[in-house]
């Protein structure tokens, strides 16, 4: 579609702007771009769509100028017009912090704008207000935070900067559902005259908020680019064709003959299921140093359960898993498949874990030795692992990469290898920390119903999620954890009602609030 077709004109002056890119990461088969070109005008909101490991984050990269410039990526262009005045939030947030304390970090980004000392602390305390982040002072280490929390920082700090151009690379991916619609509110606000593009999943958050979409295929090419209604409008096949996120799509996917099929399944094995328990907890407590940072009272998990851990960023949730897998020091009794636990030593072989961010658990340089590694520990023969490898690579569609670096996948794969390498072998209980964090809707999926078979077949699936559709379609149970305590065990359908209501009960607020 042309600018003129999307009502900007002829002479509107681009912001950032691309020509004829072409660019190779080192290792992979061919280029990522072959003459690619975009143009973005002043005070445009652009939304990029495309299925995981397309190149829509490396392709804000490069139009913030990171590549080739801060990170050295083989690429040639005929023009690139890179923003005076740009702001950049990273898919990891950890990737763009300088310093180890909150107040520092965000007086770092003030001292390079030539702010005064005595003007800093007003200013932080603002940016912190308008991200959401709560803390009892601002000078607390960043490596304390929870990642949503490190999130909402990495927002803080581009809200002071308040860029001319915002480059957002799925800005809220981490966050729960009432974070999500704040940052989105504080961005519509501060952002509302400035130029936005953004890489998101979750996008009915802000379909109303950009006014134009890039579609991209497989292969990084653009194959649809208008207004938001019209694409979505006009290429629903291509949606469908790339697993690609759109409005409805839970819906649709729920009234689909393989869910249907998994759900028939689910159906007939709980009927036939006798009550076990497979984990029992009791008086048990994790900690940070001689902080407690999660306890809980008593619970249990059952063969073929599927706990959704929800609640607020920082409640707990990600350190409730770092206990159970014994990553942390832990307190209290528990038991896993009879033997009762000590140390990680008591529960290596019967449960796996992934973490919210992929690249702490990768320890070799390529995808395949990756999900290789655990077979070839346990003294699997080499043709037994070539052949296992082999089926789990193509399931989560990986095959491709197999002897690219972990380093190289994008974050969606990354979280995939994670998955496959952790699960690769049998084990009685998966935690799992934002596994869908990052993935397109296809593989999203794909990755649900890979852990309901193995739940199917008796695998304990407990996981973080913000997700409540994952609750509403995939989960058995729920756990609520609220300040450092697991608060509440729910049923699906008695934690979304919760949800609903509350969510009905802001949105009347809001209404109230803007009437």
């Amino acid at each position: 579609m042309s600018r003129e077709a999307r009502g900007e004109g002829p002479a509107a002056a681009a912001a950032a702007e691309v020509c004829r890119l072409r660019l190779k990461f080192p290792g992979s088969g061919g280029l990522l771009f072959d003459d690619l070109s975009i143009a973005v005008p002043k005070g445009q909101k652009v939304l990029l769509l495309g299925p995981s490991g397309c190149g829509k984050s490396t392709l804000l990269q490069v139009m913030a100028g990171l590549i080739p410039g801060s990170i050295e990526v083989p690429m040639k262009a005929e023009k690139l017009l890179v923003p005076d005045s740009w702001g950049y939030l990273f898919q990891d947030p950890d990737a763009q912090f300088c310093m180890p304390f909150v107040d520092e970090e965000l007086a770092f980004v003030l001292e390079n704008m030539s702010v005064p000392r005595e003007a800093m602390e007003g200013l932080i305390r603002d940016a912190l207000h308008k991200a959401q982040l709560h803390l009892p002072e601002a000078h607390v280490p960043i490596a304390s935070l929870s990642q949503g929390m490190k999130q909402r920082l990495a927002i803080a700090s581009l809200l002071l900067m308040n860029p001319e151009v915002w480059f957002l690379d799925e800005p809220t991916a981490l966050l729960d559902p009432e974070g999500t619609d704040q940052v989105w509110s504080t961005i519509r606000q501060v952002a509302a005259d400035r130029t936005v593009l953004i890489v998101e999943h979750k996008i009915e958050e802000i379909v109303s908020f950009v006014d134009r979409v890039v579609l991209f295929d497989g292969q990084a090419r653009i194959i649809a680019d208008g207004k938001p209604e019209d694409v979505f409008r006009e290429h629903e096949q291509a949606f469908r064709e790339y697993g690609i996120w759109y409005p409805g799509v839970w819906e649709d996917y729920a009234e689909s003959l393989r869910y249907g099929n998994l759900l028939s399944g689910r159906t007939l094995q709980s009927e036939n299921a006798e009550p076990q328990t497979l984990a029992e907890i009791r008086e048990f407590a994790g900690f940070h140093g001689k902080a407690r940072k999660i306890f809980v009272h008593q619970s249990r998990i059952a063969p073929g359960d599927w706990i959704a851990v929800v609640g607020e960023n920082g409640a707990g949730k990600s350190t409730l898993l770092q206990s159970l897998m014994q990553l942390i020091r832990t307190e209290g009794r528990y038991s896993l498949a009879g033997r009762m636990v000590y140390g990680f030593a008591d529960i290596a072989d019967a449960a796996a874990y992934v973490f919210q961010n992929p690249e702490m658990q990768f320890v070799t340089n390529s995808v395949f030795d990756e999900v290789a590694f655990t077979l070839r520990r346990s003294g699997e023969k080499e043709e037994s692992v070539t052949i296992q490898t082999s089926e789990s690579l193509e399931w989560f569609g990986l095959s491709e990469h197999r002897g690219h670096h972990p380093y190289q996948l994008s974050l969606g794969q990354k979280r995939r290898l994670s998955v496959a390498a952790a699960a690769v072998e049998a084990r009685r209980m998966l935690l799992l920390d934002e596994p869908t964090f990052g993935q397109d809707a296809a593989n999203t999926f794909a990755l649900l119903e890979k852990l309901e078979a193995w739940r199917a077949e008796g695998t304990a699936v407990v996981m973080v999620t913000h997700d409540p559709q994952i609750v509403r379609y995939f989960a058995t149970r729920v756990w609520e954890v609220k300040q450092g305590e697991l608060a509440a065990e729910l049923s699906p359908e008695a934690y979304l009602r919760r949800f609903e209501e509350k969510a009905k009960a802001e949105a009347r607020e809001e209404e109230i609030a803007c009437s």
